[in-house]
């Protein structure tokens, strides 16, 4: 068969395949267009999910006949020359306008600001009209109808409408979120209108318009820079999670992007302190040289690749963790919505439904307070004297019962503590509301913090036992316990092989106190098995302490005396990341005076 040119309306089509794969990606490459050209207001419009209509409206500079006769025409732009190396705005290809007038319904028109009059020019199917007069406002209106017409094929595989419709609107939420200076309007008789003011520099506020209220009061603000590659946003706390990865947002140099390299780096800033399954909710800007990043590597633009991934990946681990160091203390206000929700009666609910706008006053921040590690302040936990048996109904209050803490709350944080409920759960009274601890969460966290700490100093101290003790295994975790023996002996524990399907532990981490070492060797090589081998040394190393953590912390089910309640309260406001355990989940809630009053009709 004999090799021919292709017609150039097929040409565009083939183009047009890459570019353009669904409403929102023509959608996307218009608000690109409108933002360049200097829009501080956009207004989108669609119908059936985008597919029979999308219309931007924007104030931009417009464009006169000219621009408009090259504007549709391939390969044809205003914002680059002769090199890619220093692309600074979003559209640079000048490819989306003749994809999309090759594929659908194209009319543009458009007038600069001082002409008398505008123009308008018109694509369906990779045919152009002439360029003609019309009246226009200053600024553009690109309207595209009846998408992939031209290419049936492709309409098969689109989805619903409703499903289209979602992405367009999640679409125009990031491009809202990298631009709140501009106001944007989403309508149309396919969904409901979003009207986005626009917010100046206050990109906390339009984040919050787009994430709920909710996400100003546990968000922790983000500002780092490392070699000329800045990061600035906003991330929450790690109990303030969601169950997908649709609320990271990413840009770069005012790029929506989704990149694998910066959402691994999300994640792994997260790695013990979110749950399996849920997910960070984070927003974050690079800023950098343009010669440093390339945004040519995928059709939608939606990947880059940076010249020092590894530059960038730290940063944004780094930047991540040192923030929750900083502020990890706190709990998210989700718990105490929560508590709100259940408290609230049927009654209640339908006569002053609780909305997140009337949250908890913003969670803990770190505090000060007892220093000491936190075995120090349990070595001495005991069942108090006394009847030692569960009663028949258990107690409301523990040993802390008709006791007044000694300790004032009013400089602490976390309050003094006032009683033990089911043996499990502290409550502490603080200067305007009153915190509920999780005893055996709170404490795990404490412990990692201290075994993590202990690491960067080298060997943690170890006892041993008197008599080894023999822990029988299948051969298969045998090797994997001895593979990481020599990790095992930094955090104190040292085992030896012991015939072909056991292994002896000689020693056991100090600070762990009395533990059943044969559970926490067996938890190990089941923790060792689910090991991601490209992993570091490090992040195994808090596997190990995680694990470790857990088996050395307070029990569910262990009463407590007054002082060591307290003691556990000073320790978590002096601790980084004491707000959730290693698991992810909260280790207290805090409820306001003023929300304990609105439950009882008080205010």
């Amino acid at each position: 068969m004999p090799v021919k040119q292709l017609p150039e309306t097929l040409i565009n089509q083939i183009a047009a395949g890459e570019v353009i794969e669904r409403p929102a990606s023509a959608a996307k490459e218009l608000i690109e267009n409108a933002i360049d050209a200097g829009a501080t207001r956009i207004e989108i419009a669609t119908a059936g999910g985008g597919k029979s209509l999308v219309r931007i409206t924007d104030n931009g500079c417009g464009m006169d006949t000219a621009d408009l006769d090259l504007a549709v025409r391939r390969h044809c732009t205003s914002k680059i020359s002769d090199t890619l190396d220093e692309i600074r705005t979003l559209g640079f290809r000048g490819e989306a306008l003749p994809s999309i007038g090759s594929v659908a319904k194209l009319t543009i028109t458009s007038r600069r600001q001082g002409d008398p009059e505008g123009a308008q020019v018109t694509v369906a199917g990779g045919r152009m009209s002439p360029v003609r007069p019309a009246a226009a406002n200053t600024g553009t209106v690109v309207e595209v109808r009846d998408l992939f017409f031209a290419t049936p094929a492709r309409l098969k595989f689109l989805k619903s409408e409703r499903a289209e419709a979602a992405a367009i609107t999640e679409m125009v939420k990031r491009m809202a979120i990298a631009f709140p200076s501009i106001r944007f309007v989403l309508s149309g008789p396919d969904r409901s209108t979003l009207e986005l003011s626009a917010t100046g520099d206050d990109q906390l506020a339009r984040i919050a318009q787009i994430l709920g209220p909710e996400f100003r009061d546990n968000a922790i603000e983000i500002d780092a820079e490392r070699e000329d590659v800045s990061l600035k946003g906003f991330v929450g706390v790690p109990t303030f999670n969601r169950g997908n990865s649709a609320h990271q947002y990413a840009f770069v140099n005012g790029r929506p992007v989704q990149d694998k390299l910066i959402l691994s780096a999300i994640r792994g800033a997260y790695a013990e302190t979110v749950p399996s399954g849920r997910y960070p909710v984070a927003v974050l800007s690079i800023q950098l040289d343009p010669a440093f990043v390339d945004v040519n590597v995928h059709p939608a633009k939606a990947d880059v690749r940076f010249r020092d991934p590894g530059l960038v990946r730290g940063l944004i681990v780094g930047a991540i963790r040192e923030a929750l160091a900083r502020e990890g203390s706190r709990a998210s206000t989700t718990g105490g919505y929560g508590l709100m929700r259940a408290f609230r009666t049927g009654t209640d609910q339908a006569r002053a439904p609780w909305h997140a706008d009337q949250s908890p006053s913003r969670p803990l921040a770190e505090g000060r307070g007892f220093s000491e590690g936190p075995q120090a302040a349990f070595d001495s936990l005991t069942v108090p004297s006394g009847r030692t048996d569960a009663p028949d109904q258990p107690e409301a209050l523990s040993p802390a019962k008709n006791t007044v803490s000694p300790i004032s709350f009013a400089n602490h944080r976390l309050g003094a503590a006032r009683a033990q409920l089911h043996e499990n759960y502290i409550v502490s009274q603080t200067d305007d509301g009153l915190v509920i601890v999780d005893q055996h969460a709170a404490h795990e966290r404490l412990v990692f913090e201290e075994m993590r700490k202990a690491l960067d100093w080298g060997r943690l101290a170890s006892q041993a036992l008197l008599i080894p003790e023999i822990v029988d295994l299948p051969e298969e975790d045998c090797d994997r316990l001895m593979a990481h023996a020599r990790d095992l002996d930094r955090f104190g524990l040292t085992i030896e092989r012991f015939g072909p399907g056991a292994v002896a532990v000689r020693e056991t981490p100090a600070m762990l106190g009395e533990i059943d070492a044969a559970h926490l060797v067996r938890d190990l090589a089941d923790e060792i098995a689910e090991w991601n081998t490209a992993g570091g040394l490090r992040s195994k190393l808090e596997n190990v302490a995680a694990t470790m953590a857990c088996h050395g912390s307070v029990r569910s089910g262990r009463r407590l005396r007054p002082e060591e309640m307290n003691a556990l309260l000073r320790q978590m406001e002096a601790t980084p990341g004491s707000g959730q355990c290693n698991h992810g989940r909260p280790t207290y809630i805090e409820l306001k005076l003023s929300d304990i009053e609105r439950l009882f009709g008080r205010s």
